[in-house]
């Protein structure tokens, strides 16, 4: 009896066991992993990063449809004035300062201000040859009369500054606007800076690279009492410039003599 009663007893506890793992849950396994990689999790998200916006410059004002009032455009005597534009430049600077030595004339260089920076030297000899200077704007911008005003004056000062830093002391009387684009308000920033805007009458577009007779020519045909000049001793190859000076000198001598600028 007592042996019948035991394997009952077995049977039953079999039973039962079977039972509770029948109905226990069973943990799904890990998903593989590839080698040297980490499996993700919410705490190893990246966070976004923050976008940069560049701020917006202000916009162009028009540039004016005529000419502002206020420009220089003529020395106020007969004689006729030649100005030299976009240097100082080390080839051809030098050069242009020989011819000029040579005919017994002196000349305005409007000078840029970051070649003015580069090259103190020609700036100090412009001024020891007895030559003025006329501040051209730092890197001749086009659109600087089309700016805000704090950027124009901005611009004028740190020129000047270049300017008598290689000369301290050097008066700079005049500002030539880049390309001639000028504005009521760049003209205003220059007289606030004790500067004249300086214009031109004559322009024989040697900055197109025409040649020395050419060049000659056209200032021979358009020069009248009291001109001045534009030619240029930087921003480029200035080889026809520099071969029409004799020419165009010695005829606007005859004709009507060469001065300074007031």
């Amino acid at each position: 009896m007592r042996h019948r009663a035991l394997l009952a007893y077995a049977l039953v506890l079999v039973i039962v066991l079977a039972g509770e793992s029948s109905t226990a849950k069973v943990r799904p396994a890990p998903p593989p992993t590839v080698a040297g990689t980490a499996t993700p999790t919410p705490d190893a998200t990246p966070a976004p990063r923050p976008t940069r916006s560049t701020p917006s410059r202000p916009r162009l004002r028009p540039l004016p449809k005529t000419l502002p009032a206020g420009l220089q455009r003529g020395t106020g005597v007969r004689q006729v004035a030649l100005t030299f534009d976009d240097g100082p430049d080390p080839v051809w600077t030098p050069k242009v300062l020989d011819r000029l030595r040579a005919a017994r004339v002196t000349a305005t260089f409007c000078v840029v201000g970051r070649n003015a920076r580069r090259h103190p030297q020609l700036v100090e000899r412009i001024v020891r040859e007895g030559h003025q200077l006329c501040n051209h704007s730092w890197n001749h911008d086009l659109d600087l009369g089309r700016r805000p005003v704090a950027e124009i004056r901005a611009d004028l000062v740190r020129t000047n500054k270049a300017i008598q830093a290689a000369v301290p002391g050097a008066r700079v009387p005049f500002y030539r606007q880049p390309g001639g684009r000028w504005t009521a308000e760049v003209v205003a920033t220059a007289k606030q800076l004790g500067m004249k805007s300086l214009h031109w009458t004559v322009d024989p577009q040697d900055w197109g690279k025409p040649p020395a007779a050419t060049i000659a020519k056209r200032v021979h045909t358009a020069a009248r009492p009291g001109a001045v000049v534009l030619l240029h001793d930087g921003g480029g190859d200035r080889h026809a410039t520099l071969a029409a000076c004799p020419a165009l000198i010695g005829d606007l001598k005859r004709r009507y003599g060469v001065t300074k600028l007031r």
